[in-house]
């Protein structure tokens, strides 16, 4: 597979219009606009980086759209979303340095009947594939992954190093699962019986939507009956729980160290925002956002951005804690009104 990226075959590829610069200049990485030679290709995403973009050595610079004066450096080409078009070089280039290559190492072990095709599956040394299980073509399956006993894990996906998809998980296509997370871990259920707290059988699934990844080190509880499910399109950073029976819509934000506890409902295009929480049997409506720190213990509406614990609306929890910040001052006075008070009632008597 080719490196290297021509002007002209840059533009096509993000669908952009070069603005100047030779058609045929040719280029052979990517780098930020502070560190770029003229082999590679940088962008210009934020405004507030435009003095590193005058300054760059880049042979090319993707811009936004109406940025059209020419330069005597980088060759420029202008498309709409300069972050969304400089990761479509990245993948160009981090695909040609990692091509996938089908086959099963020696140190790997598939179960004989798990359906996996060597000529259309990579599965890396240390790698487990236990039996019923089932894999798409194109995917591959890192070092010390484990897929167990009739998994399905759909085609052109990613499983990380050391991460594990349990029994009878269904993974869709293009599923990325970062090194260390776990799929289909028990639900956290018990009940208090004889002074003891006895573990209640979690024997439902975990269903992952296309398109969906999982950050490192992530847990997503299988449902105690039934499925957990994680909708189309959804992003879960690392370091989240995810707890049994929960139900998250397609295209949603799950960002570091959030929680959501167990049979709440996150609608489409929610943003949890990091260290947020969300209680159990709690909904959260279509595109609500919950900023950093968060936390729902009621279902919450749509549409709405919210903050504080528990989670108000953004604008309502900023008066709250404007009042907060006054208390000092206002228990000053308070206690300044009660000597006065107490002052004059004593030279009164």
């Amino acid at each position: 597979m080719a490196i290297s990226l021509s002007l002209s075959e840059l533009a096509r590829r993000i669908d952009g219009s070069t603005i100047c610069g030779e058609a045929g200049s040719v280029f052979s990485g990517m780098a930020a606009l502070d560190t770029a030679g003229p082999e590679d290709i940088s962008f210009l995403g934020n405004e507030k980086y435009l003095p590193q973009f005058l300054s760059t050595k880049a042979g090319a610079v993707i811009v936004p759209v109406g940025y059209d004066f020419k330069t005597d450096g980088p060759a420029l080409i202008s498309v709409s979303n300069p972050s969304l078009a400089f990761a479509t070089v990245v993948r160009h280039f981090a695909a040609a340095a990692s091509p996938f290559i089908p086959g099963i190492h020696p140190s790997a072990y598939v179960d004989p009947s798990a359906e996996v095709d060597p000529a259309k599956v990579c599965v890396h040394p240390g790698a487990i594939v236990l039996a019923g299980a089932r894999i798409g073509e194109g995917t591959e399956i890192a070092p010390n992954a484990v897929i167990q006993n009739d998994a399905v894990v759909g085609e052109d996906c990613r499983i990380g190093a050391n991460s594990t998809v349990r029994e009878r998980c269904v993974l869709g296509d293009r599923v990325i699962i970062q090194p260390g997370a776990v799929i289909g871990s028990d639900g956290y259920g018990y009940e208090f019986s004889d002074g003891r707290h006895v573990k209640i059988d979690q024997v439902g699934i975990v269903e992952i939507h296309d398109d969906v990844e999982i950050g490192a080190n992530t847990t997503i509880d299988r449902a105690r009956f039934g499925k957990t499910i994680v909708g189309e399109g959804t992003k879960i950073d690392n370091l989240c729980q995810i707890a049994h029976n929960v139900i998250i819509g397609k295209h949603c934000l799950i960002v570091s160290q959030s929680g959501l506890a167990g049979s709440c409902k996150i609608e489409d295009y929610v943003t949890v925002a990091a260290q947020s929480g969300i209680a159990g049997h709690v909904i959260i409506g279509e595109k609500a956002i919950l900023s950093g720190r968060c936390g729902a213990t009621t279902s919450l509406k749509g549409g709405i951005i919210y903050a504080g614990k528990p989670a108000l609306p953004y604008r309502e929890e900023n008066k709250l804690q404007a009042h907060v910040r006054r208390l000092p001052k206002l228990l000053e006075r308070v206690k300044a009104l009660e000597a006065a008070a107490k002052e004059k009632s004593s030279t009164s008597e």
